[in-house]
């Protein structure tokens, strides 16, 4: 059920995406489902007289593969576009077959939903023939024209998440009623459609519980004695939510800095607008009211960060002592340090100027929904998420 009309919004990886198609034979779009794959790549397709649309979800397009090598040879002028590829991973040897008989740029754009095992698949037939671009619900500089219009915005985007029928509903009701179903067919469909074997109920209750932790050390015993199950299980469930986009595993900072640093990751759901309906948070005076606003800051900050620098290296820095830093990105020799506070006054940590003098960042950004950046010591600013984006 759709229950807003769609429209298109330009999307940040436009260009990339043109410029793999001249490049290379495959390009594969991963992503969450709803997030506008299929939307970006009807866009790009519309402007070319060379395209076919291909979505392995309806039964009409799936008969057209009966024969698939047939048909890529049939069409072997084209550019083939097929929707949900994880549905059908017989295709990867076929693929690489058709491709290897006529290499040339623009053959194929895949679109596919489980990530880790889609790349798996793929890798194994295509390597050297493949290009991969990760596509995340709308961010904020895609859905904010101008710094005038951020603080207008900002709470809105933060409040439902950037899935698009829930950022783009006429009211926060409906958007909540999107983001409450899109999770049920999460549970009860998408999961046994991508290869995995998992009670709904079961799963309902993990994602549930991964939400009151969201923003905290990631502790897979206690996790697994809460729900009754072991240790591989509560991995394996754990696996399924971060293949399929819904969750992050944050990686703590690795360095020998002669400090003792813990080993376990952080865990975040991914679109706030989720993490909030895990949490039956309906507007923004329950969300400012609740435990969970600073770290859901953290997590909507960290997402839009990492979407603008996907090519960096991200972690987290915390010693046994608690001195911390909420994210590290590096590149190369060049390391940036982002904390966050959900505060129009943030306030740093007693130990924080010593935390950097240890690691020693490029430069380091405080985020908060401030009205206006402004700097706070040498090499530190106190910057709204949207300038700091536009920053780095």
């Amino acid at each position: 059920m759709s229950y807003v009309l769609q429209r298109y919004i330009p999307r940040q990886l436009e260009k990339e995406l043109v410029q793999s198609l001249d490049s290379f034979p495959v390009t594969a779009i991963l992503g969450p489902r709803q997030c506008g794959k299929s939307t970006l790549a009807k866009h790009i397709l519309s402007a070319r007289e060379d395209a076919l649309f291909l979505d392995l979800q309806r039964p009409s397009d799936l008969r057209k593969l009966t024969d698939p090598e047939l048909f890529f040879h049939t069409h072997r002028n084209k550019l083939i576009c097929i929707d949900e590829v994880q549905v059908g991973p017989e295709l990867f040897p076929i693929l690489r077959a058709e491709i290897d008989a006529e290499r040339r740029p623009g053959r194929f754009l895949l679109l596919g939903s489980a990530s880790q095992e889609l790349i798996r698949k793929s890798s194994e037939s295509l390597a050297g023939r493949i290009h991969y671009i990760e596509l995340t619900p709308f961010t904020l500089n895609e859905l904010i024209a101008k710094k005038t219009e951020y603080s207008s915005r900002l709470m809105k985007i933060w409040r439902r998440g950037g899935f698009p029928e829930s950022i783009l509903a006429p009211t926060d009701s409906i958007s909540m009623i999107w983001r409450e179903d899109f999770i049920r067919t999460y549970l009860e469909h998408d999961i046994a459609q991508f290869g995995f074997s998992v009670a709904p109920q079961i799963m309902r209750r993990f994602w549930s519980m991964l939400a009151h932790y969201h923003g905290q050390l990631l502790n897979l015993s206690k996790l697994g004695q809460s729900l009754g199950v072991t240790h591989p299980t509560i991995k394996r469930y754990l696996d399924i939510l971060e293949q399929t986009y819904m969750v992050r595993s944050l990686q703590p900072y690795s360095a020998n800095l002669k400090k003792r640093l813990v080993k376990s990751p952080k865990i975040y759901i991914r679109d706030p607008g989720v993490l909030h309906a895990l949490l039956e948070i309906e507007s923004m005076d329950e969300l400012l009211g609740h435990p969970v606003v600073g770290s859901s800051w953290e997590g909507f900050c960290i997402e839009q960060i990492i979407a603008a620098k996907p090519d960096w290296r991200p972690s987290f820095y915390r010693t046994s002592s608690g001195e911390e830093i909420d994210l590290i990105l590096e590149r190369g020799q060049k390391k940036l340090a982002f904390e966050f506070k959900a505060s129009m006054s943030p306030k740093v940590s007693r130990g924080f100027k010593g935390t950097l003098e240890v690691l020693q960042p490029d430069h380091t950004w405080i985020v908060a929904p401030v009205e206006a950046p402004y700097p706070l010591q040498q090499d530190v600013t106190v910057s709204d998420i949207f300038s700091a984006i536009l920053e780095i």
